[in-house]
């Protein structure tokens, strides 16, 4: 045992120690705060000066009135010739006019181009306050009438759950899951399967041999590597935990949070469950299928065409479950659930889903569970035959030949 956890510890110590591996944890977080920042720059820079509208008026009382946009403190001329002069160096967007004539508010706006639509709907609002107040005054009406005048109709809303919705959630919710499987198992089998086949034939493996039981340094690496992928799982969650708890806070992002918080919840619910066990036992597996891949090639160039059966295993797991994930009372997604290299990627579309009985789940479970621990002891037995095998006979001689020799 001290001799995996060796083993486990060194390749774990020398793959998280990797630019490779640091530079794939980073890269979503680096690629959601760079979209952030882009989005804070160009609102920014949205907010320069030749976006102003100013106010001209010669009654410093009226225009103080209207200073609408206090965020971008509009600017405030006493004569045109000054507000044309600014429009002209493209100090601003435009200026309004403003009067007050006969108990009325009169404006009028010059520009190069129309108000922006959010500006005219902010000023129309603020032109028709200030006009409902002078009209107020100028009529002397009570506080009592104004009061009666001032009530407004009620109008509520009652939101019922809607199907749509959950379902939207459903398919959302399955397809993050098969894309992380088929994410993590593209990188991580080519990675063990690259590096079983660097060391075969090597006269370090011989040395190691000797020290030790063969079947004890594969357990050991095939453990370091899921350790890798487990602390690559464990910081995204972390991240994500993070993320959900900031994002909220950011302005930039406050609106989408406030109008998806229950529909995000409700995704986060369909993943943070056993759906997990299923990616983390299904990545086991097939881990252990491509280090068998990579110790079957005599030079690590030629681990591309040792490993393309277990891409297709993968690739038949994530497509299928695309094309037939919105439909889990299929009899092809049912019988796949329990078949071990599928089920990772079929069995958590029935979760989600709701129409997996408790019996199934532990059967599925179990089946999993048993396909890799008996893969990894078989794998484990041959491997020393496998490893210190130098002659390019093809992959199925060399099988063949490891499985007498075991």
């Amino acid at each position: 045992m001290k001799q995996i956890i060796l083993v486990l510890m060194e390749t774990y110590r020398r793959q998280v120690k990797s630019w490779s591996f640091i530079l794939l944890v980073l890269s979503p977080f680096i690629f959601i705060f760079v979209s952030l920042g882009f989005g804070y720059a160009s609102s920014r820079l949205g907010d320069n000066t030749s976006d102003r509208v100013a106010i001209v008026s010669s009654n410093r009382k009226i225009a103080s009135q209207f200073r609408y946009d206090k965020k971008k403190t509009t600017l405030v001329y006493q004569t045109k010739k000054d507000a044309r002069k600014a429009l002209d160096k493209e100090k601003i967007a435009g200026y309004l006019v403003l009067e007050k004539r006969n108990g009325q508010f009169i404006a009028k706006y010059v520009g190069e181009e129309k108000m922006d639509s959010e500006q005219l709907k902010e000023f129309g609002q603020l032109l028709q306050q200030k006009q409902q107040e002078l009209n107020i005054q100028t009529a002397k009406i009570t506080s009592q009438q104004l009061k009666s005048f001032s009530k407004q109709p009620i109008l509520k809303q009652k939101i019922i759950a809607k199907g749509a919705s959950d379902a939207t959630i459903k398919t959302i919710s399955f397809v993050f899951i098969i894309f992380l499987m088929y994410f993590i198992l593209i990188i991580y089998t080519s990675a063990i399967a690259q590096d079983i086949a660097s060391e075969k034939g090597t006269k370090i493996m011989e040395m190691i041999f000797s020290s030790m039981p063969a079947k004890s340094y594969f357990y050991g690496k095939i453990l370091g590597t899921f350790a890798v992928i487990a602390t690559h799982l464990l910081i995204y969650t972390l991240g994500g935990g993070l993320c959900y708890f900031i994002m909220p806070k950011l302005k930039i992002s406050q609106g989408i949070f406030s109008e998806y918080q229950d529909t995000i919840n409700k995704i986060i619910t369909n993943l943070v469950s056993i759906n997990l066990l299923y990616v983390l036992l299904g990545v086991i597996l097939f881990t252990i299928l491509a280090a068998l891949c990579g110790a079957l090639v005599v030079r690590p160039e030629d681990v591309s065409k040792a490993i393309q059966p277990v891409m297709y295993i993968v690739m038949l797991g994530f497509f299928g479950a695309l094309t037939l994930g919105q439909d889990s009372n299929n009899l092809i997604v049912k019988w796949a659930s329990f078949i071990p290299f599928l089920s990772s990627f079929f069995m958590p579309i029935r979760l989600i889903y709701g129409n997996v009985s408790i019996f199934q789940l532990l059967l599925s479970l179990g089946l999993l569970v048993l396909s890799a621990f008996f893969l990894a002891r078989y794998v484990g037995s041959l491997y020393a035959s496998l490893i210190l095998q130098t002659d390019d006979i093809g992959i199925i001689k060399s099988f063949k030949r490891a499985s007498k020799m075991k």
